[in-house]
């Protein structure tokens, strides 16, 4: 069993973060989440959002590593997510579907609002690897944290990413929002008749 962690701090508030984590797949940052479909959503009594998403995805692991444990390039995921906008906290956990009687990627991530600065936002990540009956499982474990690792970072760029397309999506909202705003006004006042 191998476990790897990460800690990242975003220069971006929780709200920002958390929509960008819902819109980060897919990007040409890191693109081995392929496919990604919502089984489940609800808010609970506590006024916490649940979803159940399965993720399609291919590990980049090297062919002779896929061959070896018998998978296809393309693997599949659960994913439970918990969205508390109270506490501004958005948890994700991972784990693989695919080859799991054999190989065991248990992943969460945690995004919080920043302790001491609420204009940013924390990221915890933390990946246990288990590879079971198979040689050089202590190998493969380490090849595949290795990846995670890889991955965590292109994942963190992709967010980056996505955050600076939201900011250009409402800019260009604002944008249109203007345009309309001086086109109907000059038309609205000319129409209404001076009051007496």
């Amino acid at each position: 069993m191998k476990i790897w962690t990460s800690d990242h701090v975003f220069d971006h508030p929780w709200e920002t973060v958390v929509k960008a984590a819902w819109r980060k797949y897919p990007n040409p940052m890191n693109p081995s989440v392929t496919g990604i479909d919502v089984l489940d959503r609800y808010i609970d009594s506590n006024g916490v959002l649940q979803t159940h998403r399965l993720m399609s995805t291919s590990w980049g692991l090297p062919s002779w590593v896929t061959r070896l444990v018998g998978m296809d390039r393309v693997c599949y995921a659960k994913e439970h997510s918990e969205v508390d906008p109270s506490t501004k906290t958005m948890k994700l956990k991972t784990r693989n579907l695919t080859f799991c009687n054999v190989v065991n990627v248990d992943e969460v991530l945690v995004y919080k609002q920043h302790s001491t600065d609420k204009s940013k936002t924390s990221l915890h990540q933390e990946a246990v690897v288990t590879v079971n009956g198979l040689p050089l499982s202590n190998y493969l474990e380490n090849v595949m944290t290795d990846t995670i690792s890889a991955n965590a970072n292109k994942g963190r760029q992709a967010m980056e990413w996505v955050i600076a397309r939201l900011k250009c999506e409402a800019q260009d909202l604002k944008h249109e929002a203007k345009k309309a705003m001086d086109t109907v006004l000059p038309q609205t006042s000319s129409a209404c008749p001076d009051s007496m």
